[in-house]
């Protein structure tokens, strides 16, 4: 045990090259892990050109006249997906089902968010008509949008909670089932409440949730229980005689 110290004491300046080989290791595949996610996604993209679903660039030039009416249809498009991406966002119920969409962390989320990013940046202003060449660029950026939301969906369901360790999808499990007492109408303001708070408790530190789904799941929890119908009192007295 002595060597080891006398020889650490000599050779202390090898832990900067050893630590730095270790970050690089790391860092490499952190890379690698989002290279081969941006390959998934460049793959499946000319998957769907080649089956058709994505027209190619030459064959989608709009006339000029007709920028208008495609401009429209490309917004639409996506508004549909940041409304699919939402569904996710709002709903705490679906979220803790399948939290890898939510967790930029995970490779394929990441690249759906970038390419949200991306198409954001080129959508039109309101009342703004964007040039033949901007509308191909926003167009290009929103099928792009579109495939990546797919990839990361389709990834998120069949992992599921797969990422979390046993403990943590315990954990998960417990939220869920106290969630639906947070949210039934049925149960008493209280135990609404209480529930409430214990999935708040269960998910510290484990997935975070927005402050637009803590807003939505607020107000169905302070939801009030629905009132029980009385009979209307009769207009003669109890054991009165007509």
């Amino acid at each position: 045990m002595t060597e080891f110290w006398t020889f650490a004491g000599q050779y202390w300046w090898l832990v900067f090259p050893l630590f730095g080989m270790t970050m690089g290791a790391v860092n490499a595949r952190v890379k690698h892990r989002e290279v081969t996610a941006r390959r998934r996604h460049r793959e499946q993209l000319e998957l769907l050109k080649a089956q058709g679903a994505v027209p190619a660039p030459a064959a989608v030039a709009p006339l000029v006249d007709e920028v208008g009416g495609v401009q429209g249809r490309v917004v639409a498009a996506q508004d549909e997906v940041t409304h699919r991406w939402l569904e996710y966002e709002l709903d705490a119920t679906k979220l803790l089902t399948y939290p890898a969409m939510s967790d930029g962390r995970q490779p394929l989320t990441a690249a759906f968010l970038r390419a949200k990013r991306a198409a954001d940046k080129l959508r039109p202003d309101e009342g703004e008509t964007l040039s033949p060449e901007r509308l191909k660029e926003y167009r290009d950026a929103v099928t792009d949008y579109e495939v990546a939301f797919d990839v990361a969906e389709r990834d998120a369901r069949r992992v599921k909670d797969a990422a979390f360790t046993a403990d943590e999808r315990k954990r998960l499990d417990t939220a869920k089932q106290l969630l639906i007492v947070a949210t039934d109408q049925a149960a008493t303001p209280n135990e609404r409440q209480l529930a409430y708070r214990r999935v708040r408790e269960e998910l510290d530190g484990l997935i975070l949730l927005s402050d637009e789904a803590v807003d939505v799941l607020e107000k169905k929890v302070a939801l009030e229980l629905p009132r029980e119908r009385t009979a209307p009192p009769s207009e003669t007295a109890p054991g009165s005689t007509a």
